[in-house]
């Protein structure tokens, strides 16, 4: 890729982040922190593919400590530039890293708000099984799964799965959330785009 191309692809990042930084926290992440409220538990979160920091600016509100992973630079940019930090006690590490890259600790929440679909189905299994292994008993994944509808369906960067495969990903867990939505829609790039997504909150079982 030129330096030009670099460019633009950087400035077409942060111009995303700008449009979607500042919207609300995902419903699946309030839901599966709702959930840890109500167990009156605290810890570690991950946010793969934090973005702009929609979620991760919520999680660090809620108390909890934070690794912020994504693939762009511009990502943490947006994310260390928000004002909200300077009320927290605790800022976010950040790691710039492909989710077939990255390295993170165990932890109690792994949140993944329509970013785990950009892993490739080449390596998706394995970063699936790596997030299931690195959470705590009684920890909790949220985020979002791409149906077989998915108008993005057959593009080999993306994953996307069948209704009877995500059922299979989850047998290892105890869904608290399953919603399946299917839509039509415009991305925040301007794009219409028919959406076939599964939103997720399922926990990791405390026993054997």
């Amino acid at each position: 890729m030129s330096k030009a191309n670099k460019t633009k692809r950087t400035e077409d990042w942060r111009q995303y982040y700008q449009r979607t930084g500042r919207r609300q926290p995902r419903e699946t992440l309030l839901d599966a922190l709702s959930r840890f409220e109500s167990e009156n538990r605290l810890g570690q979160a991950v946010d793969l593919g934090c973005g702009g920091g929609r979620d991760t600016i919520e999680i660090l509100r809620r108390g909890w400590s934070v690794l912020a992973v994504d693939a762009q630079a511009a990502a943490m940019e947006a994310l260390l530039a928000r004002p909200e930090l300077a009320e927290f006690g605790s800022r976010p590490e950040t790691q710039i890293a492909r989710f077939e890259e990255a390295c993170w600790p165990p932890a109690d929440l792994i949140n993944s708000s329509f970013a785990l679909p950009l892993c490739p189905k080449a390596d998706f299994l394995v970063v699936w099984q790596r997030i299931h292994d690195s959470l705590t008993p009684g920890g909790r994944f949220s985020g979002q799964l791409f149906g077989d509808r998915d108008e993005w369906s057959g593009d080999t960067s993306i994953s996307h799965f069948a209704l009877g495969e995500v059922q299979d990903l989850l047998r290892a867990y105890e869904v608290e959330l399953f919603r399946e939505e299917e839509t039509d829609s415009t991305t925040p790039r301007g794009k219409t785009k028919h959406w076939h997504i599964f939103h997720i909150v399922a926990r990791k079982p405390a026993g054997p």
